[in-house]
């Protein structure tokens, strides 16, 4: 069979208004939601006291429509500047396959219809942290604080951090000082993680007019702020410990794991020229996300054995 019959075998995308199902499942921004989904649940089994498994997994479900929703309405705002940029052409509004209108319809039902069915089927205060999270996203971070301060992922990078709040309101209906140390681990992960792809994608953040630090401060700076930020998340790193939602374990991995942060951190500080510059910021930037996909999977492994062994 040539690659040509294989081609014109291949099924016609099934059509959902203006696009196919892959391109409003791009819309959702799968692989943010993936994060928002893992970080949620870990709040969820770390909270104290129970849930049942229908609730849990309704309000995992409310969550990550949020988190899918808010990334449409950033497309849908976004249009004229992710056409501009390498990284961002390729989704669905810049390539002609949804239109903003569309996108923003969807965006704005997904919404609504997550935070009205958190509040019903689970609690009204994790509705609201949804409801807030999903307004900070949209209003605070993409219409505002994107294009306007090169502080845009500092402060904007609040609403990546809610998701283990989130999933710890879910079972409690409140927030605890342990969710918010594991906010404060996110928050202050997200800076060294958007500055370190930042750097190699430098060009495309001025080309689109984005005031990115390495665009408004220069590249020097930014390594400087990556270092700073660095180090306080490898303190960060320790507080599940020091509130006890953290065990032994934890502390251990956690520890071997932010030396290897920092050592990445103080590489891309000291390399600042050619192309190994950028390839190191690009380690840096990929070992963020193991980095913090593994902390939470060790509190989530620690806290589903103690439950087995209670």
């Amino acid at each position: 069979m040539t690659d040509a019959t294989v081609i014109s075998a291949r099924p016609e995308p099934i059509e959902v208004l203006g696009g196919s199902v892959g391109d409003y499942w791009a819309l959702l921004k799968p692989r943010v939601m993936s994060l928002v989904i893992f970080t949620a649940l870990v709040g969820m089994v770390a909270a104290p006291g129970s849930i049942h498994p229908a609730l849990a997994l309704i309000g995992l479900l409310c969550i990550a429509i949020g988190a899918g929703a808010s990334g449409a309405l950033n497309m849908w705002y976004d249009a004229d500047i992710d056409k501009l940029m390498a990284r961002t052409a390729g989704r669905p509004i810049p390539r002609g396959q949804v239109t903003p209108d569309e996108a923003l319809t969807f965006g704005t039902i997904l919404s609504v219809f997550s935070v009205l069915t958190l509040g019903l089927v689970v609690n009204w205060t994790a509705a609201a942290i949804l409801a807030f999270t999903i307004g900070f996203y949209v209003f605070v971070y993409t219409m505002w604080l994107k294009r306007s301060t090169p502080q845009n992922i500092v402060i904007g990078g609040a609403a990546g951090a809610f998701p283990p709040m989130l999933g710890w309101a879910t079972v409690t209906g409140n927030v605890g000082i342990e969710s918010v140390v594991l906010f404060l681990l996110i928050f202050l992960w997200t800076p060294p993680h958007f500055w370190a792809l930042a750097l190699y994608r430098a060009r495309d953040y001025e080309r689109a007019g984005i005031p990115m630090l390495p665009v408004v401060a220069g590249p020097d700076e930014t390594r400087r702020q990556i270092l700073l930020y660095s180090v306080a998340l490898a303190v960060a790193a320790v507080a599940p410990y020091a509130v006890g939602i953290g065990g032994l374990s934890y502390l251990v991995i956690s520890s071997l794991l932010s030396a290897a942060f920092l050592a990445l951190a103080v590489r891309v500080y000291r390399v600042r020229e050619g192309r190994e510059a950028d390839a190191v910021a690009k380690r840096l930037f990929l070992f963020s996300i193991f980095y913090l996909f593994a902390l939470f999977a060790v509190l989530l492994v620690e806290h589903i054995v103690a439950r087995v062994l209670a």
